[in-house]
């Protein structure tokens, strides 16, 4: 039985359909149900919107020749298609609610020949066809600033630029923060494999979670789910590593000195994007380190929103190279957090130590 499916014996009662429950020609979720109910369906409703937009740019747009030339046109239209497609949405349902996104409309609006491909694109999956006027509009919703009152939506419409060219892992990630704290997170990973030991099996997920009500996964197809957690392993030295493709996202380096400083000796996954937050939650993996690069970058925070959240609600911990909680009520970015350290919670005392341990080492020969 997989990790997965183990996760479903709970009896922690929810109001969504599962494979645990009984019906399993499960009905959509009541809108009064839960606490953020309406907020989880239509987030859900949007993210699988994007995916799907990301997944049709892949294949109209995406060749040999564009890998090749590293032509990044492709992720520019898919970026611009699925945050107007999410604003609008999210818009539409909740028009008081601000949304911080990646993107703004500036060179769109200088771009003919992209922003045709980009409201073609966002069309294709929207039930009511937009104006190319009103797509710009719904993709510079995204402006806000964030802050630490009120709720707001954070998206981040393609995390994983280059794995989305390659074809391999990137997640449409979107979040609501309500006085700063993140309420509900939902990641769609449209080319994960639905078993990380089945990599030619089904693949396209979602991941979601509402705080204080579980974490879940389901297909892009489907609305049964799954409830996830993290992996019960309290043995560090039999964990394993998720880590970026990308070595200029992470210091590598420094993880690889973690991972022997613990006596890890699995090799680590790797992909890129917010997969590897679901990954973690759904117990395929143990560690997610994203160490600083850069001592002046700030995180940004679309980039840990969704993913952070499902690691908690899946039992797992997330925390900064410090040990302080992500804060998300100072504006765009994670500017009083230094890098990212998420586990399945049992073995995050002995994870910090070593990384404390480590990062101190690096930080004692480079000042010699």
């Amino acid at each position: 039985m997989s990790k997965a499916a183990q996760s479903t014996a709970s009896p922690r009662a929810h109001p969504y359909p599962t494979r645990s429950s009984s019906r399993l020609s499960a009905s959509k979720p009541e809108p009064t149900a839960a606490p953020y109910a309406k907020e989880r369906a239509v987030a859900i409703q949007a993210v699988i919107r994007a995916s799907t937009l990301c997944q049709g740019v892949f294949k109209k747009l995406v060749s040999a020749e564009t890998i090749t030339k590293k032509d990044k046109s492709p992720v520019t239209v898919a970026d611009f298609g699925a945050q107007a497609v999410v604003n609008n949405l999210i818009r539409a349902e909740f028009p008081e609610d601000p949304i911080v996104g990646e993107e703004d409309s500036k060179d769109l609006r200088e771009n003919a020949e992209t922003r045709e491909k980009v409201v073609e694109l966002a069309n294709s999956v929207l039930d009511k066809p937009l104006s190319s006027d009103e797509i710009l509009e719904a993709i510079d919703y995204g402006m806000y600033e964030g802050g630490p009152k009120g709720r707001f939506w954070t998206l981040d419409p393609i995390d994983g630029t280059k794995g989305f060219l390659r074809g391999e892992q990137f997640a449409v990630a979107l979040a609501l923060v309500e006085d700063g704290e993140v309420k509900v997170g939902v990641l769609g990973c449209p080319n994960l494999p639905q078993k990380l030991s089945d990599p030619e099996g089904p693949r396209g997920t979602i991941f979601v979670a509402v705080r204080g009500q579980g974490a879940f996964e389901r297909s892009l197809d489907s609305e049964l789910e799954t409830k996830i957690s993290v992996s019960p392993i309290t043995n560090v030295s039999e964990t394993s590593f998720c880590e970026s493709v990308e070595a200029g996202h992470s210091s590598q380096g420094e993880a690889a000195q973690i991972a022997q400083l613990l006596g890890i000796t699995r090799p680590s996954v790797r992909m890129d994007s917010q997969c590897k937050y679901g990954v973690l939650a759904r117990g395929d993996a143990d560690i997610y380190l994203r160490l600083p690069v850069s001592a002046t970058y700030e995180e940004k925070i679309w980039d840990h929103a969704g993913g952070s959240i499902i690691i908690e609600e899946a039992g797992g911990k997330v925390c900064d190279i410090h040990g302080k909680p992500l804060d998300f009520s100072i504006g765009r970015t994670l500017r009083d957090n230094k890098g990212v350290i998420a586990s399945n919670g049992s073995i995050h005392d002995a994870v910090m130590e070593a990384v404390q341990k480590v990062l101190q080492k690096s930080k004692e020969e480079k000042t010699v």
